[in-house]
């Protein structure tokens, strides 16, 4: 059994260009999101997922630099990117992660995952995203190469495509999904970076704390010493499909 976590990043941001490579504490937050994902208990192996752009080659050298594995492919399709990318790691399961989720918690793709482990092969799909109650930034889907490889030969919309799983989604009598939820409703909490406000709520975060190793527990508890921070990117709106 193999569980591969495939990070997609590029360069290329509307509101924010280049947002990965934007240092938080010193660090690129690429690095940022890996060094999280490395405290998993339960992953086999981190992939970065770029495109063969000439602007993501930097991206690629920050991997080899890194001794991170690293897979280049279409910038647009982005489900044909995870399914070379899984292909080619011979990943029997995939927990897909975004590049710009730098508070992403290891705990939580650890319980995401293990929820899905203990039910498949009942479930082709779970995630904590479907139905949210975590925060976003908290973002994590695990399914099966099987699954993965019926969405990449059966998705015929580029839209679709670029998001690589509403396939899943929305063939609800092809696919079971499981939707791992919160007893307590936190959706409210932005978490991810897409703006400027959202970098500089990241920032503050990890300035706090004075390191990497923090829970997502940890953060809501320094929202409650510092309530103004939620100010910070109350007015952001999340982009739709």
């Amino acid at each position: 059994m193999s569980i591969v976590c495939i990070v997609q990043a590029r360069m290329g941001s509307e509101r924010l260009p280049g947002k990965v490579l934007q240092p938080i504490e010193n660090k690129p937050m690429l690095e940022r999101v890996v060094e999280r994902l490395s405290r998993s208990r339960l992953l086999d192996k981190i992939v970065i997922a770029t495109t063969t752009m000439p602007q993501d080659d930097v991206l690629a050298e920050l991997c080899a630099t890194q001794g991170w594995n690293c897979y280049r492919g279409s910038e647009h399709d982005v489900l044909d990117r995870y399914y070379q990318a899984a292909k080619q790691s011979s990943a029997e399961y995939i927990v897909r992660v975004t590049s710009d989720c730098p508070l992403i918690d290891p705990l939580v793709l650890d319980y995401v995952t293990t929820a899905f482990m203990s039910a498949a092969p009942v479930v082709d799909y779970a995630s904590n995203t479907i139905s949210r109650t975590y925060p976003r930034g908290l973002d994590v889907e695990i399914f099966s190469f099987a699954a993965l490889d019926r969405a990449w030969q059966s998705d015929k919309s580029a839209n679709w495509r670029e998001h690589v799983t509403p396939y899943i989604h929305q063939q609800p009598d092809e696919f079971r999904l499981l939707h791992v939820i919160n007893p307590v409703d936190f959706s409210h909490y932005r978490l991810t970076v897409d703006t400027p406000q959202d970098l500089e709520l990241v920032r503050r975060i990890y300035s706090y704390f004075g390191h990497s190793n923090f829970g997502w527990r940890d953060v809501l508890a320094a929202f409650v010493e510092h309530p103004e921070w939620e100010n910070i990117n109350r007015d952001i709106t999340q982009k739709s499909l």
